[in-house]
C-alpha cells in the first residue's frame, strides 16, 4: 500500500484522531505542540488532518512533548 493510500486508511484515520486527542488532552494548543517540536504550526496542523504522515521518530516527539507513552497512538487494538 503506498503511501498516500495509507493516509486514508481507517487505521491512519483512528491514528490522526489520537494525535489530536493526545494534544487536547494535555491541555495544549497546536501553537503549544508545535513550539515543543520546534515545527510551525502548520506542520502540527498537517498532521492531525492528514495532509502530511507522521513517522515514527516524530511520534516519539509528539508523545513526549503531549506526556503519553508510544502504544497510546496504536490502532490495533480497537481503542
Amino acid at each position: 500500500m503506498g503511501s498516500k493510500t495509507a493516509l486514508h486508511t481507517k487505521r491512519y484515520e483512528a491514528f490522526r484522531e489520537r494525535l489530536r486527542r493526545a494534544r487536547v488532552e494535555a491541555g495544549l494548543t497546536q501553537e503549544e505542540v508545535a513550539a515543543r517540536l520546534r515545527r510551525p504550526q502548520t506542520w502540527v496542523s498537517k498532521c492531525e488532518v492528514g495532509e502530511r504522515r507522521v513517522d515514527f521518530v516524530e511520534l516519539e516527539d509528539w508523545a513526549a512533548a503531549c506526556g503519553k507513552p508510544l502504544d497510546w497512538f496504536g490502532t490495533k487494538r480497537g481503542r
